[in-house]
């Protein structure tokens, strides 16, 4: 990434000898820099948007394409689709047969992967630069025609049905909460069913379901290519051109409303686990919409009480209390980052704990915290130190290995806002937040009628026994 002035020069205090009370007065500090990576954004006429970023850390280039299609969007009892499909997409193109692309790319030492998230589904790949030009041709074919018949659709459906099985159904704590919050907390079908995907609706799936799904979705108009690395940018806008120029435009399909109510009543839920071996608590609070001055908010509130050993609810449940031994939460912690959706998303956090701590006792407790940022306004160096550690989880994810986070960074912004430029301004967004936004906002967003707790009774534990204690 080319990330000008990453460090921001420090001026230092000069003296000046010889003067009646001498001092050494400190010059004003440079300005923070903000992040400015180098890009070039273009549209194709078929509706692919381009992101290039060229820098030469390495000899190496990494390629992503986003399609806007994520679990929010998937057809109704046909849950897990959207995760199926992206499974299909690896089982061969017109003219590189299954194996093919795999090879191709182990062969010059990269590597390659791909996910399913609430709004896209991703594909990308790690190469040597010299290897560029085959991957595009990889990636443009495989757009235009992927292989979808019998032979590969029942294949990956036994795939997936197996991944539901030994990954979720037989693990410890299975579906919480990763799956089990969004369900409890959402209303919206779309943001509220079981994504991963219900085993009798991802066997029922057509192979004409298939090719609708493809057609539908992984056209040029919905998604986003991102090469960054080491590249030439003429060189690589005419690949680009010649690998999915040609592939036919169709207008991008309307999305389907997937808001959510104001939520006006806390919910809760209780399960027992019987692989799980202590109990598991997890809350759940609406967000801002993305992109609003009480984003950005939220987001310094989520450093605030989670992130780290710092923040207030690690320090009251776990170093205070003893409840747990650590807290995991974020703004889309469960399935991203506080960057990579577009639409209703929750902030929430979760842990196992002591069994010998009730659900009351625990909500009394993360109350407490909370409502300390609801009544009282942060002080100004609590709010500098979530401004910092948030702009280091940033340029951590800029600079990280590969360029994975920076082409998700530069695709979400392209396919969400048609903008990647946005990225070099997330920094003001935090910049601009008060110590009265941050408790307007947790005035709003974390009130208890704002929250859902989905709590796990290990072992043999009865239902009845899952509710005691759980309203305060």
């Amino acid at each position: 990434m080319k990330l000008r002035q990453m460090t921001a020069a420090l001026a230092l205090a000069a003296c000046w000898p010889g003067m009646a009370a001498a001092q050494s007065r400190a010059a004003p500090a440079a300005a923070p820099a903000r992040l400015n990576i180098d890009m070039q954004y273009f549209t194709l006429p078929n509706g692919l948007r381009v992101v290039l970023s060229k820098d030469a850390i390495a000899p190496t280039v990494t390629v992503g394409v986003y399609y806007g299609i994520g679990f929010r969007v998937e057809p109704r009892n046909r849950t897990g689709f959207a995760h199926l499909f992206e499974h299909l997409m690896f089982q061969g193109s017109g003219n590189a047969p299954k194996g093919v692309f795999d090879t191709t790319i182990t062969g010059v030492g990269g590597i390659n992967n791909g996910s399913t998230r609430f709004d896209f589904t991703n594909y990308f790949e790690i190469v040597p630069s010299n290897a560029l030009e085959r991957i595009l041709w990889l990636e443009g074919d495989r757009m235009a025609r992927p292989v979808i018949d019998e032979t590969v659709l029942k294949n990956q459906q036994g795939v997936v049905g197996n991944e539901v099985k030994v990954n979720v159904l037989n693990q410890p704590y299975s579906t919480w909460p990763w799956i089990d919050l969004p369900m409890l907390a959402n209303e919206n079908w779309h943001n509220a069913h079981n994504f991963y995907g219900d085993l009798t609706e991802i066997e029922a799936a057509t192979v004409a379901d298939a090719k609708t799904f493809s057609d539908s979705y992984y056209r040029p108009s919905n998604a986003v290519l991102v090469v960054a690395g080491d590249i030439d940018y003429a060189a690589t806008r005419a690949m680009v051109t010649r690998y999915f120029g040609a592939i036919p435009a169709k207008p991008r399909l309307p999305q389907p409303d997937i808001s959510e109510p104001r939520q006006t009543k806390e919910k809760f839920k209780s399960r027992v686990d019987r692989l799980a071996p202590r109990p598991g608590y997890a809350a759940g609070y609406k967000v801002p919409p993305r992109g609003t001055p009480e984003w950005y908010a939220m987001g310094l509130i989520d450093q605030m009480l989670v992130q780290g050993e710092d923040s207030r609810l690690y320090a009251e449940l776990v170093q205070k209390r003893g409840i747990t031994g650590s807290i995991d939460g974020g703004i889309n912690a469960l399935l991203g980052t506080m960057y990579n959706y577009n639409g209703p998303m929750l902030w929430s956090f979760s842990f196992s704990h002591d069994p010998s701590k009730s659900n009351a006792e625990i909500t009394a407790a993360i109350d407490g915290v909370i409502d300390g940022l609801r009544t009282r306004p942060v002080t100004q160096a609590e709010l500098d130190r979530a401004r910092t550690k948030i702009r280091s989880d940033l340029y951590a994810t800029v600079d990280g290995q590969g360029r994975v986070g920076l082409i998700d960074l530069l695709a979400v912004h392209a396919l969400f806002d048609n903008d990647p430029t946005k990225v070099n301004r997330i920094e003001d967004g935090f910049a601009k937040v008060t110590p009265a936004l941050i408790q307007k906002v947790a005035q709003e967003y974390l009130r208890p009628t704002n929250r859902s707790i989905y709590v796990i009774e290990p072992g043999a534990a009865q239902p009845a026994a899952a509710a005691k204690g759980a309203a305060k």
